[in-house]
């Protein structure tokens, strides 16, 4: 740029000088500072909020718990006829109340469960164990709610598994969460299925890929978890949920009448990879579903129950 007098000052002006400029790179660069703190600051206000509401959803699940006791309590003495006769009409509303404390007591559970994820206290328990008879009395606990619902439920033992270490109540919990939540989208008349078997799981770092070779020496070494599935003939679920369908309090569009507040599958997602493993769900529409879960057969300890699987 040419020089322009100034007569008035005796001096002249050229342009911005090359050193006074600054790039849009530049100019972002000074700036981001500044953004980052803000966006940090932010997320650390985000945390803890969600942190104290956590933690009051778990306090108010947790002074639920005596009083709903106390209800349960007092409906099954009435319900006994300990302190006098009742009619037809009587035991019917009285089942239902027992009905509504049972679904009640599930609920609260499920909020404690999910503070005690969230918060990382979660502790795995791992004893030598065999885990047919583990699925087995699962089983045999949910048999009389599928018969109320019209469904037969259907496990036969794998003799082949051998016994491993896991934690028997974390198990029993995943099992229990996904059966509640095939008897609940099954219809009348449907089947669900519990199976387990030996499975090799070819699992490896990304920042540690292993050479074609190596790998199938590894796939020879033979099973190192066990796969635990559980199928149904229920209307299916499409592809575009699979992933979603595990997130906190998540619900298909579908399925906005049916009980429960979108936990079930969560906490089974957190509690599968509490204990390293991992858990998945192949369905079609009007096709059924089967989700099915991996548990490792050594136990990875210190594990984080809000990772992520691979």
């Amino acid at each position: 740029m040419a020089a322009t007098p100034d007569k008035r000052l005796g001096m002249s002006f050229a342009g911005p000088r090359p050193e006074d400029r600054l790039s849009p790179d530049a100019t972002n660069l000074a700036a981001a500072p500044d953004s980052t703190n803000d966006v940090m600051r932010e997320f650390e206000q985000l945390r803890d909020r969600f942190q104290r509401t956590t933690n009051a959803l778990a306090s108010a699940a947790h002074d639920l718990k005596t009083p709903l006791a106390i209800l349960n309590g007092y409906t099954e003495l009435l319900q006994s006829e300990k302190l006098g006769a009742l009619n037809e009409r009587q035991r019917e509303v009285l089942r239902d109340m027992i009905s509504s404390g049972q679904r009640l007591q599930h609920f609260i559970q499920d909020f404690l469960t999910f503070s005690v994820l969230e918060t990382g206290e979660l502790r795995m328990q791992y004893e030598l164990g065999d885990i047919n008879a583990c699925l087995s009395e699962v089983c045999r606990l949910w048999s009389g709610r599928f018969q109320e619902r019209g469904l037969a439920l259907y496990f036969l033992a794998n003799e082949k598994i051998s016994p491993l270490p896991f934690d028997s109540a974390k198990i029993q919990r995943v099992i229990s969460n996904l059966l509640e939540n095939a008897s609940k989208f099954t219809p009348q008349g449907g089947t669900v299925w519990l199976h387990a078997e030996a499975y090799m799981w070819e699992r490896r770092a990304a920042s540690q890929p292993a050479a074609s070779g190596e790998r199938r020496r590894q796939s020879t070494n033979g099973p190192n978890a066990v796969k635990v599935s559980v199928s149904d003939t229920g209307p299916g679920i499409p592809p575009e949920y699979h992933q979603e369908i595990f997130d906190d309090f998540f619900r298909m569009p579908s399925s906005e009448a049916a009980e429960g507040m979108g936990l079930g599958l969560a906490i089974a997602r957190r509690l599968v990879q509490g204990m390293g493993g991992k858990i998945w769900v192949e369905s079609e529409p009007g096709a059924g579903c089967k989700f099915s879960f991996l548990v490792p057969l050594r136990p990875i300890l210190n594990n984080s129950s809000r990772g992520s699987s691979k």
